[in-house]
């Protein structure tokens, strides 16, 4: 079976209540006006593509990176910038949404092209675009992630400790009052909890303020669910595919039938996965609530992103050096400013094995 075959299966199994293949790609909303939290967001994800790309063509002698996503240094209020969108909304319905970056076998690239064809018609490239051996999608998150999982763990292990040390404390105190027959049901309740259990409980805070011994009560189970609804919150930095993005990702696999990933990259390490392994997680409903979620983003128009576990791909840079960072004035229509943070230098160590076994760079030889 082909990979462009074996997407085309996955496709199939994808739940229409995530993704309906079966419905036109909804143009997105211009937007009209950006901000400075926007273009700082541009500008990490420009440096983590550029981290990414000089990684790669510095470690490897056989294969190049070079820039291929749509991008500009165009915003929105620029002038020329609804042309600009219109063009990149055009080409998402024509060939699909260009990953970031592109990776060619040495024998394969074109140095007359060099390492940016971002601004190149599609048409021009296409069959250059058809030699690469692997299209990744590069996105960035502004978090240290050793630092987030070792905070999360000590989060998740404290309010355990604090939610069965309340816990007996109410069976052990309150179990007169509560075998009373409306509300010995919680009795059952607390019994049920166990450090196994408690990811999944829920129950109802009463309301008890009859007396005080019963408000103390209901305060107890106040607080315990708020231990609970601690340890139930997402505990894990993940790989964030957009739900709007897997049609025409799919789109350009499609049109061009080379393999496509995801690299999340973090401020100290480097995460990666296929577009294949993607597919085929959120394609079985059972990995939801425990390999990934469905979230709407806050950060990012509250479009709706899956959220995959970082550590269900693979560790691609097991170090980054931060970059350096300053402060950019912008001016913009009508003498408004604008003060974002840009990004300078860095540098990712390539966990090379890894690299290898996620883009299979072995079997496309070298």
């Amino acid at each position: 079976m082909t990979y462009l075959e074996r997407i085309k299966t996955l496709i199939a199994n994808i739940p229409i209540e995530l993704v309906d293949f079966s419905q036109e790609r909804t143009p997105a909303n211009k937007p009209t006006q950006a901000s400075s939290n926007f273009i700082t967001n541009k500008e990490q994800g420009d440096w983590a593509e550029k981290l990414v790309m000089e990684a790669i063509n510095s470690t490897f002698h056989d294969f190049m990176a070079v820039h291929y996503g749509k991008n500009d240094d165009l915003v929105a209020g620029d002038d020329g910038f609804d042309d600009f969108y219109q063009e990149f909304q055009n080409e998402l319905d024509t060939i699909g949404k260009r990953p970031d970056l592109l990776i060619f076998k040495k024998k394969d690239y074109r140095a007359d092209l060099g390492t940016d064809i971002s601004k190149i018609p599609h048409d021009e490239i296409n069959d250059y675009v058809k030699k690469a051996i692997a299209g990744i999608e590069v996105r960035s998150s502004a978090f240290l992630i050793d630092k987030y999982e070792e905070a999360m763990n000590q989060r998740t292990e404290r309010n355990i400790s604090l939610s069965m040390a309340l816990k007996d404390e109410i069976l052990s105190s309150y179990s007169a009052m509560l075998c009373h027959p409306t509300r010995k049901k919680y009795i059952t309740i607390l019994n049920a909890i166990n450090p196994d259990t408690i990811h999944a409980t829920d129950f109802k805070v009463p309301g008890w303020h009859s007396s005080h011994e019963l408000t103390i009560l209901n305060e107890k189970l106040k607080t315990l669910k708020k231990h609970i609804k601690e340890i139930q919150k997402r505990d894990y930095l993940s790989i964030t595919p957009k739900v709007e993005d897997i049609k025409v990702v799919y789109k350009w696999i499609e049109t061009f039938n080379v393999p496509h990933y995801y690299f999340q990259v973090f401020f100290d390490k480097v995460y990666g996965i296929s577009f294949e392994q993607i597919l085929g997680i959120i394609a079985n409903s059972d990995n939801e609530g425990s390999i990934f979620s469905v979230e709407q983003d806050t950060k990012n128009q509250n479009k709706t992103t899956i959220k995959i576990r970082s550590n269900a791909g693979l560790e691609i840079a097991y170090k980054v050096d931060e970059p350096e960072h300053h402060s950019i004035r912008r001016e913009m229509g009508r003498g408004r400013l604008l003060y974002y943070v840009s990004f300078q230098g860095g540098t990712a160590y390539l966990n090379v094995e890894n690299l290898n076994t996620i883009l299979q760079l072995d079997n496309a030889g070298r």
